[in-house]
């Protein structure tokens, strides 16, 4: 006897993105990128099949620390990718997938992750007070945009959530560090 499915008008609010799926130039360089310098642990390698499904290099990443989690982030080795453009630019895209979005336990955190990659050669490209969080982009040896970031305290913009996502201060290659916990409140003036 099978279980009636409610029929629907509209589509299912999902949870949120449950993992991507990267196809990469090298693994070795990648793995470093994804592991060594932003921190997800690999836990888990495609293995070859006897089946007859095609078997490829592909490496499964995560970024939960206290919890289970099967995989955030997926690397597949693909001979030849283009090479990345010169200068990752968020308004003039040059690879299908314009940035990837990775969230910081925390304010403290996320200020040592970025002077860990500062002091590891890692170019950073925009830092950006957003009125949810706050960011540094930096992109992958794909080429693939990468957005550092912590999250706000939902007060700061819960009450006006289309004018946090609206709300974007650039600041200077010399402020990467400085981080004003006096956030923006008051999109619309802004």
């Amino acid at each position: 006897m099978s279980e009636e499915i409610k029929k629907r008008t509209e589509a299912v609010t999902p949870r949120g993105v449950n993992h991507l799926v990267l196809n990469v130039r090298s693994m070795a360089e990648s793995h470093h990128f994804w592991s060594d310098l932003l921190g997800f642990k690999q836990v888990g390698a495609l293995h070859p099949r006897a089946d007859g499904i095609p078997s490829m290099t592909m490496q499964f990443y995560s970024g939960v620390v206290d919890d289970v989690n099967h995989h955030d982030i997926a690397l597949v080795e693909r001979a030849g990718l283009p090479e990345p453009p010169e200068q990752w630019s968020m308004f003039d895209g040059a690879c299908a997938v314009n940035h990837i979005a990775i969230t910081y336990p925390d304010r403290e955190s996320w200020l040592e992750q970025v002077q860990f990659l500062k002091d590891s050669g890692v170019r950073m490209n925009l830092r950006v007070d957003h009125g949810m969080t706050h960011s540094v982009y930096i992109n992958d040896p794909n080429g693939y945009g990468v957005e550092v970031l912590y999250e706000l305290p939902e007060d700061v913009w819960s009450h006006d959530i289309d004018g946090a996502l609206n709300y974007a201060k650039l600041l200077p290659e010399d402020q990467l560090l400085v981080d004003n916990t006096d956030y923006e409140r008051n999109f619309q003036n802004a």
